[in-house]
């Protein structure tokens, strides 16, 4: 089994500066939408800490960055064409 530097697994617990980082939110905003339900739970680690699975967060990042792409996509489709 081939490793990386996050494991055997390729997977690591990331804690929430290290999510803050990744995803450029704030501790709030990603408390937010882990209750409305946009945003991945984090798992208890024991006692009163947690983290997240890289994998999730990893998944979490590309459905972000492809829906900004679709999202850019549709405005272009709808937008008039430019005149000269």
């Amino acid at each position: 089994m081939a490793t990386d530097s996050r494991g055997a697994l390729g997977r690591t617990i990331l804690r929430r500066k290290q999510v803050e980082a990744a995803t450029g939110l704030s501790r709030s905003t990603i408390y937010a939408r882990i209750q409305a339900g946009t945003f991945p739970s984090p798992v208890a680690l024991g006692g009163r800490a947690v983290g997240w699975d890289s994998a999730a967060i990893e998944r979490w990042i590309a459905e972000r960055l492809q829906a900004g792409a679709a999202d850019r996509q549709a405005r272009h489709a709808a937008s008039p064409p430019r005149q000269a």
